[in-house]
Parts: structure tokens; sequence; C-alpha cells
């Protein structure tokens, strides 16, 4: 099989939206496509998974307990939306004077300034950046969290080694992404993501073109298989998947060497 017969998800490098061919213009359209859906965003999210995004964030940020719970560790959640990753990475933290921030970026202004009214009255600093040119110093942070964000990279490879490069060594990363299970699972969740979704996304936000791009971007993401070698060649190491809720989202735990 040839690269251009291979399956999409096999040769993906990164976020594109139709009809868009360059990297920098996918994350322009990308960051435009998020500022005007924001505003519909949380409720959008809580409706179309059942509310069982909740439980997704809680179960990722208790794996994290251990390294949460130290109030010199600085945490960074990339691509945290509207802050919920981020206010359940907080439960984990110490309320001790003195405890560092948790880093909250995002490129999406408008995705982060509704992020910052949950973070007002917490220790979040909300930074509004590029997950790939990151203004953070080298080896400075402790843990790495991304829920939903990544896939909409436009570099996952850039966007792996950005982060491999602000972690410290033994920094620990986790990133929580959808996935295309197979089977009859994968079947009936096909007619839902390609039938069902773009047509309520655009009826609770009022922009179907954004859920069907969704859609789109869990298709062609990198399987488990891939994604794991992705990481391994980025750098990391002790690269697993955890499969969440018959595999239709899951965990990627990686650490920097």
């Amino acid at each position: 099989m040839t690269l251009e017969t291979k399956p999409e998800h096999e040769r993906s490098t990164g976020a594109r939206p139709a009809g868009i061919t360059t990297e920098q213009d996918a994350a322009a359209n990308v960051q435009q496509m998020f500022d005007t859906i924001a505003p519909a965003y949380d409720r959008a999210n809580h409706l179309l998974s059942a509310g069982i995004d909740r439980t997704w964030w809680t179960r990722t940020a208790r794996l994290f307990q251990p390294i949460l719970q130290h109030p010199e560790a600085v945490t960074l959640d990339l691509c945290c939306g509207t802050g919920d990753m981020t206010m359940a990475l907080l439960k984990h933290r110490p309320t001790t004077p003195g405890a560092a921030p948790i880093l909250a970026v995002d490129f999406s202004h408008q995705m982060l300034s509704l992020g910052m009214k949950k973070f007002a009255a917490h220790n979040v600093v909300p930074i509004e950046a590029d997950a790939l040119h990151l203004p953070i110093a080298d080896a400075s942070i402790d843990l790495v969290t991304s829920a939903f964000g990544f896939r909409n990279l436009a570099n996952y490879h850039e966007g792996l080694t950005e982060i491999l490069r602000v972690l410290r060594p033994g920094g620990q990363l986790g990133i929580l992404e959808c996935n295309q299970p197979e089977g009859l699972t994968g079947a009936l969740y096909n007619i839902y993501f390609k039938s069902i979704l773009p047509r309520l996304g655009g009826l609770i936000t009022g922009n179907e073109r954004a859920y069907s791009y969704l859609n789109a971007s869990v298709e062609r993401f990198p399987r488990p298989p891939r994604m794991l070698q992705l990481l391994k060649s980025a750098g990391f190491t002790n690269a697993t998947w955890t499969s969440y809720t018959f595999g239709v989202v899951g965990l990627y735990h990686a650490t920097k060497p």
C-alpha cells in the first residue's frame, strides 16, 4: 500500500479543515472556528456527550494526582478551551500559599475569555498562545495535559516536540482525545458522528460546519498505534493509551526521559 492509498488517519500530519491545504491556513481556520462557537461550546459539549465528558476530565485529573498534590509542581493545561480540564486538575492542587499556579493555554481569545471567568477565584494563569510556539521556558513544566484540543493542532509532531521542550526530565504528558473505535461500536459511533452530531451541534451553536469539522478531525486523527509511535518518535518514553467509554475516547500518557 502506497502513502497515497493509505487511510488518512495513517498519513495525516495535522488538522486540515475542508478545503485547507497549508498549516498556516489550517491554524487560522480552526482558531476562527473556535472563536465563533465559544459562547455555546460548553452547553454543546455536555449535551452531545450526555454529560459523560465530565467523567473523562475527572478520571484524567485523578490519574495525575501524585504530581498535582505537590505545591511546587507546575502544570500546563494545553488547548484548555473554556477550562473544564483545568478546573478538574485544580481539585487536586494544594491551596496553600505559594503553591504554583496552573498555566491554562489556548489560542482562541473567545474560548480563553470564557475560561477566565471560571478561573477568577483560583490559582490559574491564563495564557493566550499558539501550542506550537509556547512562551514558556525550556524544562520548566512538570505536567502537561490536553483535553480534546491536540487533534486541532496544524502539526502533530511539532506539537509533541514543543511539549517535550517545556517539560522537565521525568515530566509527564496526558492527552485526552477522541478515537475512532472498531466493530459494532465504531459503526454506531459513525452514525452518530456523521449524521446526528453535526445537526445537533449546528442547532445548539448555530454553526453546523464546525461540528462537521469535528467529525472529520476525529476520523483523520491517528489511531492509538500510530499516535503511540508519534510520541516515541518525538522523544517520549513509556507511552500508553487507555480506552475510555468503549474506545470512543482515550488517554495517551507518556514521560519525558
